[in-house]
């Protein structure tokens, strides 16, 4: 995977990609910024595709890569992710390390996980704010 920015992982730090995330990244100057808003496990007419956890992260996951796509952009092209998981447990954590390694394998966007009571709509479990970069 071709990166536009450069993930560190430093050796005093516990190693984060297990868990699906690194812990920095810089992107170069005169870079292009590419915020995509909270993404959740939708299809096309906005609503929920599923009840079920792990399908809305894949989805929603699925969907950044469309978002990216109207720039140009791919799913290599993403700096960082901002996750919102609601009544998050440990339980959550497998289905959501295992979608981001199945997209960014071994070199995962840095991330940061919020537990959250609720989100936009009652049947949203899950959702991704993602910035990307393109040089």
């Amino acid at each position: 995977m071709t990166h536009t920015h450069t993930l560190v992982n430093p050796d005093a730090l516990h190693d984060p990609v297990p868990f699906g995330y690194s812990h920095t990244a810089a992107v170069p100057a005169g870079t292009e910024l590419v915020l995509i808003a909270g993404q959740y496990g939708s299809g096309p007419d906005g609503a929920v595709v599923s009840a079920d956890f792990a399908e809305q992260v894949k989805r929603t996951f699925d969907n950044i890569g469309v978002a990216l796509a109207a720039h140009g952009l791919d799913l290599s092209h993403v700096v960082q992710l901002r996750t919102y998981v609601v009544n998050h447990d440990v339980t959550k954590l497998g289905p959501i390390a295992g979608a981001v390694h199945e997209r960014w394998g071994s070199a995962p966007p840095t991330q940061t996980l919020i537990g959250v009571a609720a989100l936009a709509a009652p049947d949203v479990l899950f959702e991704v704010e993602a910035l990307a970069a393109r040089p």
